[in-house]
Order: structure tokens, then C-alpha cells, then sequence
């Protein structure tokens, strides 16, 4: 009899092993956190907030603390603008002719009045080869009418017919010269030549480009400025541009004019920058991001991680209180130029207040705070911003 109720028993238990692992498991868990809760409940009221946790006292956050102080900002008008060549030009045909002579290279360096490309001449060859002939027949018959005027053979009326049929001559070989040079392209000034795809054999038509022109000697760039700029900015003005091809170099250039417009929807006028360009650096098309000095001068600021942009406004949270009482107020203020870090404030602070200079996102309005001066490492901000300060 007891044979059969141990096995009925192991049995059960063996249908049922794993809900009884699971069971055991999760009395085990329990009594876990019983104990928790029994040993660490003193710790956990206190929690990151309490004193010696990293919140610091009474649940108050640890943030870390500056003090607004005095900037050197620039005044400068920042705005991007295209580089342009002083003269740039496509080569185009004035006609449709096949192409029999490519006379330069892709890339090369050419002077005004350089042969460029020359095209099939056949009909022009012999326009001129009829004028000359003709330019001999009309300058015999002048030659003969001539004598026999001065000898009073021939009436007057005669040589003069005779002088101007000469000159029509003359005009037309003149003429056919002048197709005949149609026929060769030619550079219109000097400076650097593009890539081409015409070859010899190539049929052109009026308009096609057969490479492009630019002289890189100086360039252009175009750039909008608002009309409230307009007192301090003329002809001449010095100015700076970078490039994003060129990292940490600066061009220095000059305002070589201003439009004479300004236009009604930005309400703004086109200035042209010229820039030295030797050696052929800038290229034409590249973006250029020019900057325009006003000045310097001296403005309150703080970093950038202690301002908060919230729609069109920006905030700060300073710090009010003293002691033990001390919470973080969000206060709007209104800001300017932004350079290397920090943020010009132009009202809303001033420089005995204190601020919270980062983990904007971990404060709420109103909520205490603790210097992290008096009691963690954070308190040195505070000792930063007075150091920045002086």
C-alpha cells in the first residue's frame, strides 16, 4: 500500500514539475523584496534627493551653477553668397557648320584673340576667290576709263562710274574676308578654358557651347544685404569669406558695389564682393560664406547649454533663494549673437544672478535645486563662471 501512494505521489509531481519550480521561484522572489523593503526602506525615502546622494538635500536636483559675465562679440553681417568669374563666357557657334580643327586643350590657359576652333570654309574659300576676281576686272576698267578721261577721249562721268564700281569691288572682297574669319572662333579675352566635347566632325548649330571661358584671375561674389545695414556698408568695405573646400583659410576681399535697388519683397540690395584670386583657387559656382565686420564689443553672455528655445523665445533658469530654500526659475530672455559657445543676452539677466548651466532638461519650473559647489562635484561651475567673469 505504501509503495502505491509514493509512486501516486511522484507521479503528480512529475506532471507538475515545472508549475512547482515556478511556484518556488516566485515565493523566493517575494521574500526578496520583503527583505528590501524591511533593510533599505531608510535609504530609499532618502533616494537620489537625499543628502549625500547625487540630487542633494531633501530631494532637490544638483545642477551645476554660472554666473553671467562680460563677452568680447563680433558685430558681422554673415551670409552666403556664389562665386562668380570677374568675365565668364560660353563659346558658342554663330552658325551651323561641321567642326575641322580643335585647336586647344581641355583645362588650357589662353590669351585674348587665341584660334579656338576652326569650322569648314569651303563656300567662303571660294566667296573670296570671285570677289578677288572681281576686285582685278573692276580695277583694270577704272585703270583704262581713267586714262582716257585725263586724255578727254572718254567723258569724266565715266571714271568716276568706273572708281565706284572699284570700291563696291574692294567692299565685297573685304566682305568675303570677313565670312572667312567667321569660320575661326576665337578667345574674346584671356583665362582658362573649360572641358569640351566637340571634336572634328562635330556638327554645331548656333547656340551649342563648345567649352567655356573664365578668367580666374579675381572673383565675384553676389550677396543680399538688409537695407538696415545699408549706413554702414559701401563700396570698399573690407570683408572676410571661407569656403567649405578650404577648412580654417580666409579670403580677404572688398565690396566693389552696391545695387542701386532695394528690393520691395526681402527688402534687401545686391552686394558684389571682389576677391584676389591667384592661382586660380576658387572656382566659379563654389559656395562661398562671407562675413562683413561691424566691430567689438562687450556684451553679457552665457553658454549655449544653459539656454532653452522654446518657439520664437528663449529661457534661462536662475537660480532664487539662498541656503538650504534654494529652487530654479525660469525666466524668458532675449538673446543675440550666438559666437564660440556662448550667447549674447540683451535683457533678462544680469550679472549678479546665477543660472543653471546644463540638464535644462531634468528641471522643472519652481523645483529646488542645490549647488553643486556645496557638497558635489558641480559646484565648481559656479567657481567657472566667476573665473570666465574676471
Amino acid at each position: 500500500m505504501e509503495p502505491q501512494w509514493s509512486g501516486r505521489v511522484f507521479s503528480v509531481f512529475k506532471r507538475h514539475f515545472f508549475i512547482i519550480v515556478a511556484g518556488v521561484v516566485v515565493a523566493l522572489m517575494l521574500v526578496a523584496l520583503i527583505f528590501k523593503f524591511a533593510l533599505g526602506g531608510g535609504d530609499e525615502k532618502r533616494g537620489p534627493g537625499g543628502p549625500g546622494g547625487p540630487g542633494g538635500r531633501g530631494g532637490a536636483q544638483q545642477v551645476e551653477v554660472y554666473t553671467p559675465s562680460q563677452r568680447e562679440f563680433s558685430d558681422a553681417l554673415k551670409v552666403l553668397g556664389v562665386a562668380r568669374s570677374v568675365r565668364s563666357v560660353n563659346i558658342t557657334s554663330a552658325t551651323t557648320e561641321l567642326v575641322t580643327r580643335v585647336l586647344f586643350n581641355d583645362g588650357q590657359a589662353v590669351r585674348a584673340g587665341a584660334a579656338l576652333v576652326e569650322l569648314q570654309t569651303n563656300e567662303e574659300d571660294a566667296a573670296i576667290i570671285q570677289a578677288r576676281a572681281q576686285l582685278t576686272q573692276a580695277q583694270r576698267e577704272y585703270d583704262r576709263y581713267k586714262l582716257l578721261a585725263d586724255r578727254g577721249v572718254a567723258p569724266r562721268v565715266m571714271a568716276e562710274n568706273a572708281e565706284t564700281a572699284l570700291e563696291t569691288a574692294r567692299a565685297a572682297v573685304r566682305a568675303a574676308e570677313a565670312r572667312r574669319g567667321d569660320r575661326v572662333i576665337r578667345a574674346p579675352f584671356s583665362g582658362v578654358l573649360g572641358l569640351t566635347t566637340v571634336t572634328a566632325g562635330t556638327l554645331i548649330s548656333p547656340g551649342t557651347v563648345i567649352t567655356t571661358l573664365d578668367d580666374l584671375s579675381s572673383v565675384r561674389v553676389d550677396f543680399a544685404v538688409p537695407e538696415r545695414f545699408l549706413s554702414t556698408m559701401r563700396a570698399g568695405t573690407a570683408l572676410q569669406a571661407t569656403a567649405d573646400a578650404f577648412p580654417g583659410e580666409t579670403f580677404q576681399g572688398r565690396i566693389a558695389l552696391m545695387d542701386v535697388r532695394v528690393n520691395e519683397q526681402t527688402r534687401a540690395v545686391t552686394a558684389r564682393a571682389e576677391f584676389p584670386n591667384p592661382g586660380g583657387r576658387i572656382r566659379p559656382g563654389m559656395m562661398m560664406r562671407v562675413s562683413v565686420q561691424q566691430g567689438q564689443r562687450q556684451a553679457l553672455a552665457v553658454p549655449e547649454a544653459a539656454v532653452q528655445y522654446e518657439g520664437s523665445g528663449a529661457f534661462v533658469y536662475r537660480l532664487a533663494g539662498s541656503g538650504d530654500e534654494i529652487i530654479a526659475q525660469r525666466v524668458e530672455v532675449q538673446t543675440g549673437t550666438v559666437e564660440n559657445g556662448f550667447v549674447e543676452i540683451v535683457s533678462g539677466l544680469s550679472a549678479s544672478d546665477r543660472i543653471v548651466a546644463s540638464g535644462l532638461n531634468r528641471i522643472q519650473p519652481g523645483a529646488p535645486v542645490t549647488e553643486a559647489g556645496k557638497g558635489g562635484p558641480a559646484g565648481r561651475g559656479g567657481e567657472r563662471g566667476k573665473a570666465d567673469r574676471r
